[in-house]
């Protein structure tokens, strides 16, 4: 078939273009079909699933193939063919022509029936099952509608249908049903119940039968789609309720939309629950004050109850449309492929519904490249002409002469994918245009690269203009995509122009690291004081390398420094860090202070030297010292501490060493603060201190206060109370006093009820014991005795025996316990007096 452009959108606003995609697309039906045009003119046309039947004005018939060629021809009459009608098998054709011919045999027999009526005879259907019936159905329509039925005498006979309204214009057999069009409606026929079900009257009878003929289609078995005029019906044949039969038909139709349009119909065929509609359409012309024919429109409707929503429309550039009017358009449908076919006289085009492939042409024509390129991926199994990569490469192309150059880069990752060798070309091209920065970032990295020298073509461009866009692809990218001696000499030369620039020193020591020249990479991240330097030394072991920079990792950071020497000191020894920072007291200060919260024992030969060290750098933290650590001498500690008057500090050694009174006398003196004064009585918990402090606070009224309120559970306060003058003012005394009896109280209230629980407890306990030495013990002769090992009971039951039974549940008998010893008359469990004195103390005697 030859594409030809022979449709157009019609459109609102023709100024405008239109970004709708068509619904459906179009072709001109050629070969065969364009030779038979060209001396003769389509009259009508049926369509087979797998061939077609197309009638002239000069009464032939030819048989073509979906791509137009003609396989057959058939001579039949030297006037217009009005009908063509095909069987469901496509083994039987029926044909009717203007002078009153009728011919149905089978294309492949010719035997069949052959006849000349004295009237036109528009209208031909055979019954859909007619090659498998043996009646062999069929009706005409020219004044009349008969059904012609052959008998099992293999003769012909006839029935009338329906006469008298006029000429039958269409007939289309559905099934058990027949529908056909008269001049004053449509008929519909149950062929099944042999009874007519309804009648449709057409709405707009000013109109011309011949000129305007209306258009039937079914959409299946029970819906028929009436169209006349500017007038669309769609009608469902429904089974009647069975308790409103009566005299009526088994069946009725129901109108379930009905509508106007804007054009006269030509033709319907139904697509999905859509509708297909060609229309004739006549424009006013102003200049001329005339309408004009203009080109026929195949619009898609969405059909409403009550009106339409429109779909899509196209014009469509029959040949010599200007030539035709309404009754020389037929539309005819394929149900199997949603083709269809619309028939003028000098021309034939063919309509289909879009596929992928069409849909992603459009999107290129509209320039709309990433819908397409998803389009295609989506479909990529269904599509055949289109390729994805190619489609992927007109969207870079695309973006590329837009100077979009970021998003042509990124959509190099997913349109070049694994083709090493477009990879190459895009790179170069990128290259030419000075992009090369866009696409660096998206260049292939993994198991599959691009040969060294396009990585170090892209380094270089960097190293040139942009040292930031160099370090990053440095750290982005593995070290074996490129020659790292190579970019190792072409940095070196640039920071022999600025050898200051830190962004440069960074990323060599990098490039040194890739290259396992850890020293060289150390020593540049040590001169920057670069945080990566840590992370350097655990990754590789570099404990050896920084043995005499231990200062300068100390300057940069301190915390992280001194976790590291310290996470690993089976490679850097403390005595080792020590020595190395001997000439700097304030870092060896933080080293010994960190080492001594972690382990209090491992530094211990250096806490003497810390005792200074803290005094000097870290007063806050000397005091939590000298209580952990047990290695500290305290004399060279109390030395110091009382050289630079460190007051709690020197109280604590003093009362560490014994000196508790000298300690209590500092407090009182120096700090003059009676709390801690008697905070330290309370924990040292010693008398006389106690006395010193009464006597030292006896003249003091804010210390009579102080200890008034505090010593009342550790110290008599009569004993303060007695010393104190006569005529003292002495402040809050009476609250002092009123807290004293308070504590009293409260001391005899604690007292009386610790008293009460003992009681009750002991008092439980003796009942609890007392229920349970009350009790009963089972004797038989399972027990034995826990002396002689024997039976407890006597075998003969009638003898007299005597058995002691104790609280603790062992027997003897009265014979085997031992004397009573000191106590007359007190008898003790043998087993149990030898481990303690317990249940076992009870005795329950058993005799007979």
């Amino acid at each position: 078939m030859l594409w030809e452009r022979i449709y157009s959108p019609v459109k609102e606003n023709q100024e405008e273009d239109s970004e709708e995609e068509p619904k459906l697309k179009y072709e001109r039906l050629s070969n065969g079909v364009t030779e038979i045009l060209q001396n003769d003119a389509a009259s009508c046309m049926t369509v087979h699933d797998k061939f077609l039947a197309l009638g002239t004005h000069f009464g032939k018939v030819f048989l073509l193939d979906i791509q137009g060629n003609a396989t057959q021809k058939y001579e039949v009459s030297s006037v217009k063919i009005n009908q063509i009608s095909l069987d469901e098998s496509g083994e039987n054709v029926g044909i009717c022509s203007e002078d009153g011919k009728v011919q149905v045999f089978g294309l492949y027999t010719r035997e069949g029936f052959h006849e000349s009526f004295d009237c036109p005879i528009k209208v031909v259907s055979l019954h859909p099952q007619f090659s498998r019936s043996n009646y062999k159905q069929f009706v005409t329509g020219g004044n009349k509608l008969l059904l012609y039925e052959r008998n099992w005498l293999n003769r012909w006979k006839t029935l009338v249908l329906h006469e008298g309204e006029g000429t039958i214009t269409n007939v289309k057999w559905r099934a058990n049903l027949i529908a056909w069009a008269n001049n004053l409606g449509v008929k519909i026929y149950d062929f099944s119940a042999k009874q007519r079900i309804t009648n449709v009257l057409r709405d707009n009878v000013s109109l011309r039968p011949d000129m305007y003929p209306c258009s039937l289609c079914w959409k299946d078995d029970t819906t028929l789609i009436v169209g006349w005029g500017t007038s669309i019906k769609i009608c469902v044949v429904r089974e009647r309720n069975s308790t409103e039969m009566r005299d009526l038909p088994n069946r009725y139709v129901e109108i379930v939309s009905a509508f106007e349009t804007e054009f006269f119909i030509c033709g319907l065929a139904p697509l999905a629950d859509q509708l297909v509609t060609l229309f004739f359409v006549q424009e006013h012309m102003d200049q001329m004050d005339e309408e004009v024919r203009a080109r026929p429109r195949l619009d898609i409707i969405q059909p409403l109850p009550e009106s339409c929503d429109e779909i899509s429309s196209d014009a469509l550039s029959v040949r010599f449309y200007q030539d035709n009017e309404c009754r020389d358009y037929r539309l005819e449908h394929s149900e199997g492929e949603s083709l269809f076919y619309i028939i003028s006289p000098k021309d034939i085009v063919v309509a289909k519904e879009r596929d992928q492939d069409d849909h992603i042409d459009w999107l290129l024509e509209k320039k709309k490249y990433e819908e397409a390129l998803m389009a295609a991926e989506i479909s990529f199994k269904n599509i055949k002409r289109h390729d994805v990569q190619k489609i992927g490469m007109a969207y870079i192309n695309h973006l590329v002469e837009n100077r979009d150059y970021d998003t042509a880069a990124r959509k190099c990752q997913k349109v070049l994918g694994k083709n090493m060798e477009l990879w190459e070309n895009e790179v170069y091209r990128f290259k030419t245009i000075g992009q090369l920065k866009a696409i660096s970032q998206y260049l292939p990295r993994g198991d599959l690269r691009l040969r060294p020298a396009i990585y170090e073509m892209i380094l270089h461009e960097f190293l040139k203009t942009d040292y930031e866009g160099f370090a990053t692809l440095i750290r982005e990218w593995p070290g074996e995509l490129y020659n790292n001696m190579a970019i190792v000499q072409a940095v070196n030369d640039h920071l022999k122009r600025d050898p200051t620039n830190s962004t440069l020193l960074t990323t060599l020591a990098e490039l040194y690291t890739y290259d396992q020249r850890y020293d060289r990479a150390l020593e540049i991240y040590l001169r920057l004081r670069h945080k990566d330097v840590y992370q350097l030394i655990h990754k590789h072991n570099l404990f050896s390398s920084i043995e005499d920079k231990i200062v300068l990792l100390m300057e940069f950071d301190k915390e992280k420094a001194v976790d590291m020497l310290l996470d690993n000191e089976d490679k850097i020894s403390i005595d080792k860090v020590v020595v190395e920072l001997d000439g700097r007291p304030e870092l060896l200060h933080v080293y010994l202070h960190k080492l001594f919260k972690r382990d209090h024992h491992k530094g211990q030969k250096y806490h003497e030297r810390q005792i200074g060290l803290y005094a000097e750098y870290d007063r806050p933290n000397l005091l939590p010292f000298l209580r952990d650590s047990t290695h500290c001498p305290l004399e060279k500690a109390l030395e110091i501490c009382q050289q630079r008057n460190f007051v709690e500090e020197t109280v604590f050694l003093l009362s560490r060493m014994g000196n508790c009174r000298r300690a209590l006398q500092m407090i009182m003196e120096e700090l003059e603060d009676v709390d801690k004064a008697i905070e330290f009585a309370k924990e040292q918990d010693d008398a006389e201190l106690w006395e010193d402090l009464i006597c030292y606070s006896i003249d003091k009224p804010p210390f009579i206060t102080g200890l008034l309120n505090n010593i009342g559970t550790h110290v008599d306060p009569i004993l303060l109370i007695k010393r104190i003058s006569e005529g003292m003012e002495i402040p809050n005394l009476r609250d002092s006093l009123v807290k004293i009896l308070h504590d009293y109280n409260l001391q005899i209230l604690l007292r009386e009820g610790c008293k009460k629980i003992l009681v009750a407890d002991s008092l439980s306990l003796l009942q609890k014991m007392h229920r349970t030495q009350m009790r009963g013990v089972r004797v038989d002769e399972g027990n034995i005795c826990e002396s002689c090992h024997s039976a407890i009971l006597p075998s003969d039951m009638a003898q007299p025996f005597s058995v002691v039974v104790f609280h603790c549940r062992h027997m003897f008998h009265k014979e085997c316990l031992p004397s009573s010893g000191a106590i007359p008359g007190m008898q003790f469990c043998n087993i149990c007096s030898a481990k303690r004195r317990g249940p076992g103390s009870g005795i329950l005697e058993m005799k007979k």
